[in-house]
């Protein structure tokens, strides 16, 4: 199994700029060039949330013709920047987005491993929840997952990373010590995967890591020190490649968009 994870894409309107400067639908198109030319080709795409800038119809429009270009199969999940209404209007006919009591989650099959995703978003905050309905959907998906290996996606990461700007809009403490202890009754999960923060991050929580994913556009600058400026750094975009094998687990490397020239013989 081989799945492809990209993130916070924050596509804007045709004709139009992140924050003025950032052309975020053409970073996307590179970054699925990319993708499509992979071999061996990823089974799946997962996009971990942000998928345009402000929620708009036009922008939501806007990423459907850019994702439709994919060579394999993709599925998308709701960042803090996305609209549930407007991503349903755009995305219909996604079985994954029918929702559950409101909520965009799902789970489906790619190879040997179940990947259940979680809807973190909170209309109006930056940061995340997984209220009790959420966490009780999770808990029934682990009891029938309990035979296979697993994997969690959400767009709010449940761990501080020490960037203090984006630690203020994690998914809400207390939502993560009930997320913290859940996982830990299922020992399968063999990774979380978030956006979010615009960076390649791991942790260990749960039990298990978290791994975030980094933009296929622009990154969060790394301010370490406390109180750093909320800032954004055009470092090289880049996604995620979960690889399932038996006897070898799950591998997750971070793949630069932009190749340098390689690859080159030694």
């Amino acid at each position: 199994m081989l799945l492809a994870q990209i993130s916070d894409l924050h596509v804007t309107a045709p004709g139009t700029l992140a924050y003025g400067r950032v052309d975020t639908a053409a970073y996307l198109a590179r970054a699925i060039g990319v993708l499509n030319a992979l071999v061996p080709r990823p089974d799946a795409v997962l996009v971990t949330g942000d998928l345009v800038d402000a929620g708009g119809i036009d922008e939501y429009r806007h990423l459907r013709t850019l994702l439709d270009t994919l060579a394999m199969p993709w599925r998308v999940i709701a960042g803090n920047h996305d609209d549930r209404a407007n991503l349903r209007t755009v995305f219909g006919d996604r079985p994954e987005l029918a929702g559950h009591d409101g909520f965009l989650q799902y789970a489906f099959d790619t190879g040997d491993v179940r990947v259940i995703a979680l809807d973190t978003l909170d209309p109006g905050f930056g940061a995340g929840r997984l209220c009790a309905t959420r966490l009780d959907w999770l808990e029934a998906q682990l009891a029938a997952s309990r035979d296979r290996p697993v994997m969690i996606a959400m767009h709010h990461p449940p761990i501080a990373c020490g960037i203090g700007f984006m630690d203020d809009i994690r998914l809400a403490p207390g939502d993560s010590r009930a997320l913290d202890a859940l996982v830990r009754a299922h020992p399968n999960v063999e990774r979380i995967v978030c956006g979010h923060v615009h960076r390649a991050i791991s942790a260990r929580f749960g039990g298990t890591i978290v791994w975030c994913a980094p933009s296929t556009a622009h990154q969060v600058a790394l301010q370490l020190n406390p109180g750093g400026p909320e800032a954004f750094v055009m470092e090289p975009p880049a996604f995620g490649l979960h690889l399932w094998r038996a006897g070898l687990g799950l591998v997750t490397h971070c793949m630069s968009v932009e190749q340098g020239g390689g690859p080159q013989p030694f």
